[in-house]
């Protein structure tokens, strides 16, 4: 999905606010990634505060951590590029049960996950 389809699945208004977006493009671009980049989102357990976003590019994955609110209220992101060879990935999970599918892998140190017609599209891009 495109950072900008993210916006409109985002748990709160303030997670993906216009300033937090105008603060989070530059940082992806300039590690390589497109404007409206296609992206995971690994919302956590407080997205209105802190969440991070993964963005394949060719050079490799761009890992951020974006903070909704910084000191004195701006935003802040705090970015990396990992080369695909050093990047860490864990085997992709899938289970079924009852006409539901779940797909998990780890990331780094982040687990993604997707559900139903979620997880056909994330497991697809994973290469499974």
């Amino acid at each position: 999905m495109r950072l900008s389809g993210w916006r409109k699945t985002a748990p709160t208004k303030e997670s993906t606010g216009d300033d937090v977006i105008a603060m989070l493009k530059p940082v992806l671009v300039d590690l390589g990634a497109d404007s409206d980049p296609t992206c995971w989102v690994v919302w956590g357990d407080d997205p209105q505060l802190r969440y991070s976003v993964l963005v394949p590019t060719l050079a490799g994955l761009i890992l951020a951590s974006v903070r909704t609110s910084g000191p004195e209220g701006v935003p802040r992101a705090t970015a990396k590029l990992t080369r695909w060879t050093k990047l860490t990935v864990s085997d992709l999970t899938l289970e079924s049960s009852g006409g539901h599918r779940i797909v998990a892998v780890q990331v780094e140190s982040l687990v993604l996950k997707g559900v139903d017609d979620e997880a056909i599209g994330f497991a697809s891009s994973f290469g499974g």
